[in-house]
């Protein structure tokens, strides 16, 4: 598919956060992942870009913050979103994999399809259409090869396992160094893998090799868990793991060189000296492991009460005898003085994901969500008026455009024009007007029943009149869209809590279509915003728009969300949450 060049490339863009949390969401609904694996597979900071392959085929790739491409889709407005090998190489076990001899792998990268008699290893129940990997086989291994390439299965697994098989096995999309490949930063395909419990169980070879169970955790809990992995199952139902005390102790340990070398490294000699209690607190345990969530969950707590330290004290001594730290009592307070940055414990720690760096992306995360919402230019809405029935002989005779739509002001500057250029100013008051001097004025605004009784009126009476005779339209501009004129009269968005069931409120949400928003989506980020339940229906009446529930009285929620997306206050009507 992309053994040659790319046609027609694009100049890559920024995803928009609500976008590129719906590819996530998808992504996560397609492959069955957990929302922490969804975040690392769909990064912050992607990018899109259109092409057409070499068959003129459109299609469009989702580049990493480091413009690897992760995911691709091919076709016009196609939903089968697809792994590139940068994004197999971080969780190989996304999608099932078969594996080929190493002969085969040069085959595939130049833009062949696998034939059945290349495969050598396959999973069971394999589907024709199926997205699978193509990873190379390795002999005597309970390894596997790192995935070089992806496609859709031509037949079904049993074919595959029929004696005498001919064909194609599958049809390859994208293979290891090919043009959509070379996008990134190229490089050759990791060490190999070993293959995890969830890519064994139907995993089929035709040389009837036996594969071992073997964990994937390359997270710091991994010595402190392994000894349990082979009692436990990773799966939703597995049972809590306890951690020994010994266990505890080493992670502490872990946690206490990771501060040293990331974080007492460089602000050391203003922080320290500082109390001891200070030191474990603001250093050690922000410094923990973030626990992965493919490792089984630890209901053990990590802190000095659950190791085999009796104190925080013995704690810290220990430290000092291996030459990590200085320690001084000062008036019956331990100080940690200085640490040893340079020691070979903490120059050959290697860095971990930890709690606090978790707490920092999710901080940075929350401050880039807001600078996009204040970012949003704030929608552009013109209610309009076309001459319509009997203001439409008004506009005519009166030598004004028909065609035309006018704003409030216009309306206003056509009857200045014309009560001015036929002298119907009351000489006594000017704010009034002569209507009764002028016939097409009387017949055009005042009632057919008595019109002689209707002889002055305001000016701003006029003008309301004037509009109420004729046609209502509305034109929205937003940023970076074609603006949007319908006919029809635009109402407020409405917000409205309801109390049903005696205690238990609902925030009900309508009219938000006319302002470019779609009820699903609307939904789905309530649901996150205000952490409660959500649901969509039609809503009721003879409307033919939709209604959007949030469980909970969320008016503040609500509104702040419709004007982070550039809805002008004024077009926000709300009930039951305060002040309106």
């Amino acid at each position: 598919m992309f053994k040659k060049p790319l046609g027609n490339l694009k100049t890559s863009a920024p995803l928009r956060n609500s976008d590129r949390r719906k590819l996530k969401q998808h992504i996560i609904q397609a492959f069955s992942l957990v929302p922490d694996i969804g975040e690392e597979l769909v990064p912050e900071g992607l990018l899109s870009v259109k092409f057409n392959t070499y068959t003129d085929e459109p299609g469009v790739a989702y580049l990493g913050p480091g413009g690897d491409p992760l995911w691709f889709t091919l076709g016009i407005g196609s939903e089968d979103i697809i792994p590139t090998v940068y994004t197999l190489w971080k969780k190989p076990d996304l999608i099932p994999f078969l594996s080929t001899p190493s002969a085969v792998i040069p085959v595939l990268i130049g833009g062949a399809d696998l034939m059945i008699p290349g495969v050598v290893q396959h999973p069971l129940s394999l589907q024709a259409g199926q997205l699978v990997s193509i990873t190379e086989h390795i002999h005597h291994s309970t390894h596997i090869g790192s995935p070089l390439a992806v496609g859709h299965m031509a037949v079904d697994s049993d074919v595959l396992s029929e004696a005498g098989s001919k064909g194609k096995a599958v049809f390859v999309l994208h293979a290891w160094n090919d043009h959509l490949f070379d996008m990134g930063h190229k490089g050759n395909p990791p060490d190999p893998w070993e293959m995890s419990h969830s890519t064994t169980n139907d995993q089929h070879s035709t040389e009837d090799e036996d594969v071992t169970e073997n964990d994937m955790l390359k997270e710091p809990l991994v010595d402190a868990l392994s000894s349990h992995l082979e009692q436990t199952q990773l799966d939703d139902h597995a049972p809590k793991i306890e951690l020994t005390k010994e266990d505890v102790s080493s992670i502490l340990h872990d946690a206490l060189l990771q501060a040293m070398k990331k974080t007492l490294s460089s602000s050391q000699a203003s922080a320290l000296p500082m109390p001891a209690s200070t030191f474990y607190s603001a250093y050690i345990l922000p410094s923990r492991p973030a626990q992965s969530p493919s490792q089984p969950s630890v209901s053990t707590p990590i802190d000095i009460k659950h190791s085999t330290h009796k104190s925080l004290a013995y704690f810290l001594k220990s430290a000092e005898k291996q030459g990590l730290l200085k320690l001084k009592e000062i008036k019956s307070e331990l100080m940690v003085f200085s640490v040893a940055t340079s020691h070979a414990d903490v120059v050959a720690h290697r860095p971990y994901l930890s709690l606090k760096d978790v707490a920092l992306r999710n901080e940075k995360r929350g401050q880039r969500e807001e600078e996009e919402r204040s970012r949003v230019k704030e929608l552009e809405v013109t209610e309009l008026w076309k001459p319509h029935l009997q203001s439409l002989i008004f506009f005519a005779e009166a030598g004004f455009d028909t065609s035309a739509r006018y704003t409030y002001a216009d309306i206003k500057t056509v009857l200045d024009k014309y009560v001015t250029d036929r002298q119907l100013v009351n000489a006594h008051d000017q704010s009034y007007i002569n209507v009764g001097a002028d016939e097409l004025l009387q017949t055009t605004l005042c009632k057919s029943d008595n019109p002689a009784n209707m002889e002055f009126f305001k000016r701003e009476q006029l003008i309301e009149r004037l509009s109420d005779k004729m046609q209502s339209w509305y034109k929205i501009c937003a940023e970076g869209k074609d603006p949007v004129l319908k006919k029809g009269q635009i109402k407020p968005i409405s917000v409205v809590v309801k109390v049903r069931q005696g205690r238990k409120a609902t925030t009900l949400i309508t009219g938000f279509e006319p302002f470019l928003l779609e009820a699903a989506a609307l939904a789905e980020e309530l649901k996150m915003r205000c952490a409660s339940s959500t649901s969509v229906s039609p809503a009721p009446g003879k409307s033919s728009g939709m209604l959007v529930l949030v469980q909970g009285k969320q008016v503040k929620e609500v509104t702040e969300f419709l004007t982070s997306q550039g809805v002008p206050k004024r077009w926000v009507h709300t009930e039951g949450g305060g002040k309106k």
